[in-house]
């Protein structure tokens, strides 16, 4: 995991741009004289994920959402694919005093992605289509809704399948010459049938063996509102509510759904902001 760490003072006072490029990649630990402190680790980053740590009594806030924090004082924070430059996390303690840490988040380009010979069906479904389609998603709202109190985020990322990477976070995808959503995950070309693992510690909170754009599908939630979605299985080899580890075996590499070829695609999610997967591998290790 890239170790960017950053936090500024509640102050009014900009810190200046050379300040902050420094601190951003360099272990930063802060302590106010009011006793507020907290310690940031992780990706500052459009699509990064930020673990941090602070007293488990205080009360962090970010985009006017109250984040979990574990008991030993843990909580995680995510930037989506269009974060802005600077983002403010809130740390408030029971005395009523605060403090306002200022976060640099580096700025991404993205690819632009063309895929031909989709079932156009799967491209431009009918009204009978995107009824199923709702359906589904519903479904996996339902499972990145979930705050609970799991630490399987804590657990340190791997690559759950190994292979070719054939489809990047965020890039701008262009499906028989129609512009979609961006790609929301990371694809991962393998062999049929090949095994996939567990990304990181977690419980299995959906299994689906028919979704109309993502096929065979796995939903894994790690804790604290950070989920895991598995799509175009070949099979799927867990059941809900399954406590897994890290490296378990959860199914294998299929084609189902909306795909031209084998391939795993796992997207990462903060509730409802996604991720990118490739940013919280530690060290780049299968």
């Amino acid at each position: 995991m890239k170790k960017n760490n950053i936090a500024g003072p509640s102050s009014k006072r900009m810190l200046p741009l050379s300040f902050l490029f420094l601190i951003l990649f360099c272990p930063f630990f802060t302590q106010a004289e009011d006793g507020i402190n907290a310690k940031f680790t992780g990706a500052f980053t459009q699509g990064g994920l930020v673990i941090g740590k602070t007293n488990p009594n205080y009360l962090v806030t970010i985009d006017k959402r109250h984040v979990r924090i574990s008991k030993h004082g843990q909580f995680i924070l995510g930037f989506s694919r269009n974060a802005p430059p600077i983002q403010k996390v809130k740390i408030s303690n029971d005395k009523g005093n605060y403090r306002i840490f200022k976060m640099k988040v580096e700025q991404r380009s993205y690819k632009v992605s063309r895929i031909t010979g989709l079932p156009q069906k799967k491209v431009t479904p009918d009204s009978h289509d995107i009824a199923r389609i709702k359906l589904d998603n519903s479904k996996i709202l339902a499972v990145r809704r979930l705050d609970s109190p799991l630490n399987g985020f804590l657990s340190k990322f791997i690559w759950p399948v190994k292979g070719r990477i054939s489809g990047v976070f965020g890039s701008i995808r262009i499906l028989n010459n129609i512009r979609k959503n961006p790609h929301n995950g990371v694809d991962i070309a393998a062999p049929m049938g090949t095994p996939i693992i567990a990304p990181a510690n977690g419980i299995v909170r959906l299994t689906d063996d028919n979704m109309f754009l993502a096929g065979k599908t796995i939903m894994i939630d790690h804790g604290h509102g950070l989920t895991s979605i598995f799509i175009h299985l070949e099979k799927i080899l867990v059941k809900p509510n399954q406590i897994i580890k890290k490296r378990d075996v959860i199914g294998t590499i299929g084609m189902t759904g909306r795909a031209t070829g084998p391939h795993l695609h796992w997207g990462l999610t903060l509730f409802e902001k996604h991720l990118d997967p490739k940013l919280v591998i530690t060290k780049n290790k299968q």
